[in-house]
C-alpha cells in the first residue's frame, strides 16, 4: 500500500501530465459523441476505433480522415466536429478559463500555470488577461474570415447552407485544422482568389502565434517587436515564398495539378499549398498525385510547422530558425549565437536541438512500423506520418485504407504532436533527484 501511495505522488499532476489528460479525456468524449448513430447520415455507428481517430484528428487540429466529412457525418456529427476543433486550437485550458470568467472564478496558480505551459509563455505574468486577449481576437478574427467567404459560398450554396459551410471553415482555417465540408477541400475553388486568400491568411494568422499578435498590435513597426517575433515573421515568410516557388517550378507542368489552370491560378495555387502544407490539412490540388520531390519537400515543411503558442503543429519555426543559426555559427567559427543584434542562451539551443531531435525520431520510428503494418509505399506513409504529427492533415490518400492498428497508431502520433515533443516528454517522465554536483568534462570526436 505504501509503495503505491509513493508511486502516486511521484506521479503528480504537473502542468504538461494536466494538459496530457485533458486533451486524452477530450478525444475520449469526442470519440463516444461521434459513435452515436446520430452522428452520421446513415443513422449506423462508425465504429470506435474511426470515431477515436476522427475525434483525436479534431482535438489535434490535424484534418485527417478515414470517411468524407462532408457526406458521411450529419449535422449533429460535423457541429461535434467543428466544437471539437475549437477546443483544441485554443486549448481546454483557454475554454476553461471562458467558463471560469463567465462565472466568477478565481483562477488559481495551478491552472495559471498550466495555462502558462499551454499557450507556450515564459512567465504567469498576465496570464488572464493574456487568455481573454485570445478569446476575443479569436472569435473576431474567425468573424470575419466567416464574413469574407460567405461572400462566396452563399451564392454557391444559398443562404443558410453558405452561412454554416462558411463558419465551419473559417473556424477551421484558423484553428489550423483542415477539415471540409464541400466534399473535395477546396479543388472547387483552385482558381478563386477571394477563398484561397481568406483560408491561407487565417491558417497564417493562427499559425503565429498569439504573443506575436500583441506584440504587432502594441510595437506598430518591424523594428519595435520583440526577437521572437520578428524571427516568426521571418521564418514564415521565408518557408512560405521558398515553398511556392519550388512547388510552381516542379509542378507547373504537371497535368494531374497545376497544368491546366492559368499563369495566375497556377501562382495561387503553389501560394495556397505553401501556406498550407505547413499545417492545415485543406488542398486545393490533388495530393495523391504530385510529384515525389514535391512530397518530400512537403513532408519538410510539415516537419517545421507553425510558431510556438499558436494553433498549429510541427517542431515550430522558431526552433527551425534556432538550429540554422546555431549550425552557420558553427561553420562561421562563431563564439555565439546571434540573431538581429541579440545573443541567443545555449539552453535554447539546447532545447530547440531536444525538440527536433525527438519529433524526428518519433517520425522515423512510426513510418518504419507502419510498414509492418500497412499495404503503402514508404513515401506515403511518411509523408502521413509526418502530417499526423505536425498536425497538418494532408494525405497522399491512403488515410481510409489504414488498418485499425494503423489508425491507432496515427491517432497517439496526432496526439504527441499536438501536445508537443517536450511537453509529452515532461508529461510522461518521471521527476528525479539532482544531485549536487557535475562530473568533470570530458572529450569526444565528432563529425
Amino acid at each position: 500500500m505504501r509503495t503505491v501511495k509513493k508511486n502516486i505522488k511521484k506521479f503528480e499532476l504537473n502542468p504538461p501530465r494536466v494538459l496530457a489528460l485533458g486533451f486524452g479525456i477530450l478525444i475520449l468524449v469526442g470519440a463516444i459523441l461521434l459513435n452515436l448513430p446520430i452522428a452520421t447520415n446513415t443513422g449506423e455507428s462508425i465504429g470506435f476505433v474511426n470515431s477515436l481517430f476522427t475525434s483525436a484528428s479534431a482535438v489535434c487540429v490535424t484534418g485527417l480522415v478515414v470517411v468524407n466529412t462532408a457526406e458521411y457525418w450529419s449535422l449533429f456529427g460535423q457541429l461535434v466536429i467543428l466544437i471539437l476543433i475549437q477546443m483544441g486550437g485554443l486549448g481546454f485550458m483557454t475554454m476553461a478559463t471562458i467558463v471560469a470568467l463567465l462565472i466568477g472564478k478565481k483562477i488559481t496558480l495551478k491552472e495559471r500555470l498550466i495555462i502558462k505551459e499551454q499557450l507556450n509563455q515564459e512567465t504567469i505574468s498576465g496570464l488572464v488577461k493574456l487568455t481573454r486577449y485570445v478569446i476575443f481576437s479569436t472569435f473576431v478574427i474567425e468573424g470575419l474570415g466567416a464574413l469574407l467567404l460567405s461572400t462566396r459560398f452563399i451564392p454557391k450554396y444559398g443562404l443558410v447552407k453558405g452561412i454554416w459551410f462558411s463558419i465551419f471553415h473559417a473556424i477551421s482555417a484558423f484553428c489550423n485544422a483542415g477539415f471540409d465540408i464541400i466534399g473535395n477541400s477546396m479543388v472547387p475553388f483552385v482558381g478563386d482568389f477571394i477563398i484561397n486568400m481568406t483560408i491561407a491568411l487565417l491558417v497564417i494568422i493562427g499559425g503565429m502565434g498569439f504573443s506575436v499578435y500583441i506584440d504587432i498590435s502594441r510595437n506598430r513597426t518591424f523594428k519595435k517587436l520583440h526577437l521572437h517575433s520578428k524571427l516568426v515573421l521571418t521564418i514564415t515568410t521565408i518557408l512560405i515564398f521558398t515553398g511556392m516557388i519550388i512547388f510552381y517550378l516542379i509542378e507547373q507542368n504537371n497535368s494531374d495539378t497545376l497544368l491546366n489552370l492559368t499563369k495566375g491560378e497556377k501562382f495561387l495555387s503553389a501560394f495556397f499549398q505553401s501556406v498550407i502544407t505547413r499545417t492545415a490539412g485543406f488542398n486545393s490540388v490533388d495530393i495523391s498525385m504530385l510529384h515525389d520531390t514535391t512530397a518530400f519537400i512537403m513532408i519538410i515543411l510539415m516537419f517545421i510547422g507553425g510558431s510556438p503558442g499558436s494553433t498549429a503543429g510541427g517542431i515550430k519555426t522558431t526552433t527551425f530558425g534556432t538550429i540554422i543559426l546555431a549550425t552557420l555559427s558553427v561553420v562561421k567559427g562563431d563564439k555565439d549565437v546571434v540573431v538581429f543584434k541579440k545573443r541567443l542562451n545555449q539552453s535554447i539551443i539546447n532545447r530547440s536541438l531536444a525538440i527536433a531531435s525527438i519529433g524526428l525520431a518519433l517520425i522515423l520510428a512510426v513510418s518504419i512500423i507502419l510498414t509492418v503494418t500497412e499495404n503503402s509505399t514508404f513515401l506515403d506513409l511518411l509523408f502521413e506520418t509526418t502530417s499526423a504529427f505536425g498536425t497538418v492533415g494532408l494525405s497522399r490518400g491512403i488515410t481510409s485504407n489504414l488498418s485499425n492498428v494503423g489508425k491507432i497508431i496515427i491517432a497517439l502520433t496526432m496526439y504527441a504532436g499536438r501536445l508537443g515533443a517536450l511537453t509529452m516528454a515532461f508529461a510522461f517522465a518521471q521527476n528525479k533527484n539532482q544531485y549536487p554536483y557535475r562530473y568533470s568534462e570530458g572529450n569526444i570526436m565528432v563529425g
